[in-house]
């Protein structure tokens, strides 16, 4: 019964990209405020290390069958494993070092604009008026968001480098999206798990430079549980939804779904950093939910 429920929900598209939309919004409030405890290369690094070693037990008996494929796309795995995993979740690790959160929120919006824009010169697909409707009322609701409904607050923002390393990492992610169309036919564990390792190895080298010259992991109770949180429900879990939701409904109308990190990232932080819940919230959400509804229906 419970394997039914399971493969029930992971073919309900909307569910499981919501949940994703959930879990990255709790990873951005995360490296924002651990920011000051683990530095930005030793989070990415820990964590994919950690994602690895608890998912590959799950995954032997898939990697067993996949492996000749594995060997033989290695080079496009890689890749993905590369973008998607190592280069997206350090940049923007980094970038949460340097900006502030109504900065970041932003940045993060433009993900669903680079992947319908990408699909257009990548691949020729056109954007549609409703898919272009659905990304300006959901951009609006996370302006209204981020900028509490008051259009000075807006004005008043400026870009610095964490800023261009969030945008850096979203047009990375956007360009992942787009790829994950050429992932060999292999099963969703083996790709998962292979990714896990390449992101986790890749970002060595710098982790080592961070950790000698810049600044050290500090070792506590927040930063431990902190880890754990980011491996496995932002990185396990998600991708894995992220991932077949894609495969449902492709990646332009996924990527619509990144609007909804923002709104989510708001309630988080009324919830765990005692913000207070507004009008401007509400009236931000119903924007955004509008919005995504809007463009996956097109």
């Amino acid at each position: 019964m419970f394997r039914s429920i399971f493969n029930a929900a992971l073919s309900n598209a909307t569910l499981i990209l919501s949940l994703t939309a959930l879990f990255w919004a709790g990873n951005f409030v995360v490296g924002r405020g651990m920011h000051e405890n683990i530095p930005p290369l030793a989070m990415a690094t820990v964590r994919w290390f950690l994602a690895a070693l608890i998912f590959s037990p799950f995954a032997i008996k898939h990697l067993r069958h996949d492996w000749p494929t594995i060997k033989c796309s290695f080079g496009v795995i890689f890749l993905l494993g590369l973008l998607g995993v190592g280069c997206f979740n350090s940049f923007a690790y980094i970038g949460l070092n340097h900006t502030t959160a109504l900065n970041g929120l932003i940045m993060q919006s433009a993900g669903p604009v680079l992947i319908l824009l990408g699909a257009l010169f990548l691949y020729g697909e056109k954007i549609n008026n409703r898919q272009i409707m659905g990304i300006c009322i959901s951009l609006v609701g996370v302006l209204v968001i981020v900028s509490k409904a008051v259009l000075g607050n807006l004005l008043a923002l400026s870009l610095n480098k964490g800023d261009f390393w969030i945008l850096a990492a979203m047009s990375i992610w956007a360009l992942y999206t787009l790829l994950l169309r050429k992932r060999p036919d292999i099963h969703p564990v083996s790709f998962l798990a292979v990714t896990f390792w390449i992101g986790a190895i890749v970002n060595i080298p710098f982790f080592v430079w961070e950790h000698l010259n810049i600044r050290q992991l500090q070792i506590t109770p927040e930063s431990i549980v902190a880890i754990y949180y980011i491996s496995v429900f932002p990185s396990i879990v998600a991708y894995l939804f992220y991932n077949r939701g894609v495969a449902l409904i492709g990646a332009a109308k996924a990527g619509m779904f990144l609007h909804l990190v923002p709104m989510f990232g708001s309630v988080l932080a009324i919830i765990f950093l005692g913000e207070q819940l507004h009008l401007y919230h509400a009236l931000g959400f119903g924007l955004i939910l509008l919005g995504v509804t809007t463009a996956v229906r097109s």
